[in-house]
This record gives structure tokens, C-alpha cells and sequence, in this order.
């Protein structure tokens, strides 16, 4: 159940599909994409609506005969409901190349649904002069591509697209601030919700109804659980109930590494002398991925999520298949084993999670860290 401040943001999420078609039939052409590496600024810019590919836990039959069972139930859910017709409202899917799978996916789909753009941007795997010069042509193809879908960019309407995303970028980051600090009274599964129906409502509304929800949050003075405070590590989670039963038993969400969390708001921004600069850097400085960065580094900046959060553990929640992560993982509990830091790691199966196996597990990690 949802409290009154967060039911705008269910209600979003429920209403996600009729409310889109219904923008789709006014004229809006609606661009999808899968990965937070994707810059939605130029899509929003050149006059589209970027959103966000969600998948679900349906029974899988259409998808199967185009994609093998050996990748993520995510990319799988979702591309069954696209053969079902659920995103008819799509003109079609721009990717940032992360991960191997979403962007073979996209090949698949429009191999098979129609629509009027599909395009997968190449990502530099350095931060470098020359790399930026690599990506800033990336970028005019892409606004080529858009303006020949129907789009009109220009730079005045990046800034504007930019402006825009950072403000809710920033709003979101004070409410993980609050989340850090037990100031924010809302669950773990309610702040999800809070952050899917920023990938599925127009971001103008959306960062109305964070203003909103900022208010009334902080308004309220009212502390968060005492439960033992965790950080979720993962790629994506879009099943609030998971969170729910970490949070029944005996745990407290405190910070996430999460597709579907933390990863898209950090940076908020990015420094430039023109917006296209701007994007760049922000972009190249992204909260990072398995699939795009190393090892090493990620295990500094889930330390400082540990120090940030005060976080006593870490619970690692998998789609099943994510080579990214599955990959990195050996690395990682071994070194924070080295640390003291304990972690538990959980995987989510194609038809949702099995509650019993994972409130069981769970419910042991919490009475080893009391």
C-alpha cells in the first residue's frame, strides 16, 4: 500500500501505458530506451519523449522464439510485451551500448515491431580528450537520425533539456541525502515507485510532483524505519515486493547501486562551455556500470556509499544472467570480506522472485550483522 504523498507516482506507474498511447494518439512521438547511459536530454530536446522500457513477470511465449533463456528476464519480459503490442506507442528505441543483450535486443526489435528509429550509441570506455572528440560525433548522428524521424534540435533547447533534467536529478539526490541522514519517512518499495514513474511521466510533470513530494516528506519530521541499514547493489529492480521483504524482515534500505536508482541521478550535471559539452561531461562521469567500468573503481565508490549511508552490509540482487555483474561480483565480496563488510547476494528468476527463499536468506543476514 502506498501513503498519500506517493500515490501520484503509483498511480503514474499503474496508468503508464493508456497514459502514453494517449500522448502518442495527440501526436507526441515517444522514444524508448532500456539503459541510463542513453542521453535522454537530446531526444527530449529534439521534440520526443524518452521512456524508459519496463519489463514485468508475465509468462514468457512470444519472446522465446526470437531470444535464448539464458539472458536477463528482463530484457526478456520486456521484449515479450513488445511483440504483445503493450508499446505500440514506441516510434521507436535509442540505447546507449552497455550492456551486450539490451543492444542485441534492440537489433531484435526492430527486426520485428515497427517503428520509425532504432539507433545504438557507441560509448567511450575512457575519459579522454580523444574520446570526448569520439562522442561528440556520436551525438551529431544521433540529432541526424532524430530531425530525420521528425525531430527539430537546436542548443538553446538542449540547455533548456538539460536545465530541466538536472533540477530533477538534484531534487532526487537531496531525497537520497534525506534516506542517508533516517529523514526520509517513506519506505524502500515507496521510493522505488518514486523513482520508475520518472522514467514513464514527461519530466516537466514530474519534477512538479517531486516538489510536491519534497515538501510534504520533509513537512512531516517523521524518522525512517530502525531497521538495519543495507545498501541494495544490483542492475535493476523493478519489483518493489523485493524490497518489502528485505524491509519486513528486519532491514532498512539506505542507499542503492541500482539501473532502476542511484546510477541515473549522479551526476546531476555536467560542465561545458555549450550544452552539448555539458552532456558530455556528464555522461563520461556517469555513477558507472559493471559493464562500463572496472572492478577497482567500483569498489571505491560502494565504500563511499557505505560511509555516506552508514549501511552495515551489502545485499547484492541480481537478474539472473547479468554477466556484468554476475562477473564482478567474485571481485567484490572478496575484497569487502578483507574489510569486515558482509554481503549476501540474491538472484531474481524470469517468472519474479521466490518470497520464501529470499525472506529466509535475508532474515539469517540480519541476525549474523545483530
Amino acid at each position: 500500500m502506498s501513503l498519500p504523498v506517493t500515490q501520484p507516482f503509483y498511480e503514474n506507474i499503474s496508468n503508464r501505458h493508456r497514459n502514453l498511447n494517449k500522448l502518442a494518439d495527440q501526436g507526441k512521438k515517444i522514444i524508448g530506451y532500456f539503459c541510463t547511459y542513453t542521453p535522454v536530454e537530446i531526444i527530449y530536446a529534439s521534440g520526443f519523449l524518452p521512456v524508459r522500457i519496463m519489463g514485468g513477470i508475465d509468462r514468457i511465449e512470444k519472446a522465446d522464439t526470437l531470444t535464448p533463456n539464458f539472458i536477463c528476464p528482463y530484457a526478456r519480459q520486456a521484449f515479450e510485451q513488445g511483440l504483445g503490442g503493450t508499446y505500440k506507442y514506441l516510434s521507436g528505441i535509442v540505447q546507449g551500448y552497455s550492456c551486450d543483450v539490451t543492444c542485441g535486443l534492440t537489433n531484435i526489435w526492430e527486426d520485428n515491431i515497427r517503428g520509425d528509429l532504432y539507433h545504438l550509441i557507441p560509448l567511450p570506455y575512457i575519459n579522454s580528450p580523444e574520446a570526448r572528440s569520439f562522442f561528440r560525433a556520436v551525438l551529431s548522428e544521433l540529432i541526424e537520425k532524430l530531425e530525420k524521424a521528425g525531430g527539430r534540435f537546436s542548443e538553446e533547447r538542449l540547455e533548456d533539456a538539460l536545465n530541466l533534467y538536472r533540477s530533477i536529478r538534484i531534487l532526487v539526490i537531496e531525497l537520497y541525502t534525506l534516506r542517508y541522514n533516517r529523514q526520509l519517512p517513506i519506505s524502500a518499495s515507496e521510493f522505488l515507485h518514486v523513482i520508475l514513474a520518472g522514467f514513464i511521466t514527461p519530466p516537466e510533470e514530474y519534477l512538479e510532483m517531486l516538489k510536491a513530494l519534497k515538501k510534504t516528506l520533509v513537512s512531516m519530521h517523521a524518522p525512517q524505519s530502525d531497521g538495519i541499514p543495507v545498501l541494495v547493489s544490483g542492475s535493476l529492480i523493478e519489483e518493489p515486493r523485493i524490497l518489502e521483504v528485505v524491509e519486513e524482515s528486519g532491514g532498512t534500505v539506505v542507499a542503492d547501486d541500482l539501473c532502476t536508482g542511484y546510477r541515473n541521478f549522479q551526476p546531476p550535471d555536467g560542465k561545458g562551455d555549450n550544452p552539448i559539452d555539458r552532456l558530455i561531461d556528464r555522461i563520461m562521469n556517469h555513477f558507472p556500470c559493471p559493464s562500463r567500468s572496472r572492478v577497482q573503481d567500483r569498489i571505491l565508490l560502494l565504500l563511499d556509499l557505505l560511509k555516506k549511508s552508514g549501511a552495515r552490509g551489502i545485499l547484492f540482487i541480481f537478474q539472473k544472467f547479468c554477466t556484468p555483474h554476475l562477473a564482478d561480483h567474485p571481485i567484490l565480496i572478496e575484497e569487502f570480506r578483507k574489510m569486515d563488510i558482509p554481503s549476501l547476494m540474491f538472484e531474481m528468476e524470469e517468472t519474479g522472485i521466490m518470497e520464501g527463499q529470499l525472506r529466509t536468506r535475508v532474515e539469517g543476514f540480519f541476525e549474523m550483522l545483530r
